[in-house]
């Protein structure tokens, strides 16, 4: 076979990357169905009175303010990751994704949407796929 391994070798890597395929696929599913939850978290805090709740007030001040949190917290995790702070860059990280969810309830919009935009691309080069939306 190629690079001189036995067809056993070869059908061993297959399956062992099938498995890491599926495992990476479930890990996916589990960190969306997370993600799908939070944000539903976040879409009923929209509601909840604005004193008894950091989202419902942060919600309360529109999309300006979730966004410019959303850019705040994009900055400590860009700052965390080249000091090479492992810890504070996760740390950071879960800011802002639970931010990025915020702002997402604030526009009415479902990390649903996210996920099916993403898939949508999938295959696709990321060249072709920036200059596709530059010709929009």
């Amino acid at each position: 076979g190629p690079g001189g391994l036995s067809a056993e070798e070869m059908e061993a890597r297959r399956r062992a990357i099938e498995l890491a395929n599926r495992e990476r696929a479930e890990r996916e599913a589990q960190a969306r169905a997370e993600q799908e939850k939070a944000a539903r978290d976040a879409a009923a805090r929209k509601d909840a009175e604005a004193g008894t709740s950091y989202t419902a007030r942060l919600l309360s001040k529109g999309v300006p303010a979730c966004a410019q949190k959303l850019g705040e917290e994009a900055v400590e995790t860009v700052i965390a990751a080249m000091a090479g702070d492992r810890k504070a860059a996760i740390s950071e990280s879960a800011d802002l994704l639970y931010h990025w969810l915020v702002l997402l309830a604030a526009l009415g919009a479902d990390p649903a949407e996210v996920y099916a935009e993403l898939e949508r691309r999938e295959g696709r080069s990321g060249l072709d796929e920036k200059a596709a939306r530059a010709e929009r």
